[in-house]
């Protein structure tokens, strides 16, 4: 093992080193338009209540409406869902775009949008929010949650992966 500098560049590089699955974060940006943010921070939290955690950088414009709304999707995605994840990395998005992927939503009967399609969802209220650095990291309670078939998208070493079966 050698030491690293304590860079931004560096520490990207070395928790690039743990695979994650890949999320796309959903909210209401306005009634019927969802706006998307791809993420792979999230993690389980707390078993009893049922807890998550996502974070969101500072600059993305997945905040605003998040902290409006109060309320989000957390989609997991397939392994081939690469074009999602990619449509949703982007900081701008174009709604048409969503029509020309094939991109649909549905809602819960609390109004959290949901990707169809996508391996797993939950859907989540914001229980709080903590500024971190450079991001805001929400903790939320999951009030449903279901789940598909396949396997799950997967991010190393900046790539996408599909698990070895």
């Amino acid at each position: 093992m050698r030491s690293t500098a304590l860079t931004p560049q560096s520490f990207r590089r070395v928790v690039g080193h743990f695979a994650t699955g890949i999320t796309v974060i959903t909210v209401e940006r306005e009634p019927g338009l969802v706006h998307g943010m791809t993420a792979n921070s999230f993690t389980s939290v707390s078993l009893d209540p049922l807890l998550i955690s996502i974070c969101v950088d500072q600059n993305a414009r997945l905040l605003s409406f998040l902290e409006v709304q109060g309320r989000f999707g957390v989609n997991i995605l397939k392994e081939n869902q690469q074009t999602i994840s990619e449509h949703f990395a982007k900081p701008l998005q174009d709604y048409d775009e969503h029509r020309r992927l094939g991109i649909r939503f549905r809602w819960t009967d609390t109004g959290i949008p949901l990707l169809e399609e996508a391996l797993a969802h939950l859907a989540c209220n914001v229980v709080a929010k903590h500024p971190a650095g450079d991001h805001t990291l929400f903790l939320a309670e999951v009030e449903s949650m279901d789940t598909g078939e396949g396997d799950p998208l997967v991010y190393h070493l900046g790539k996408y992966r599909r698990m070895a079966t």
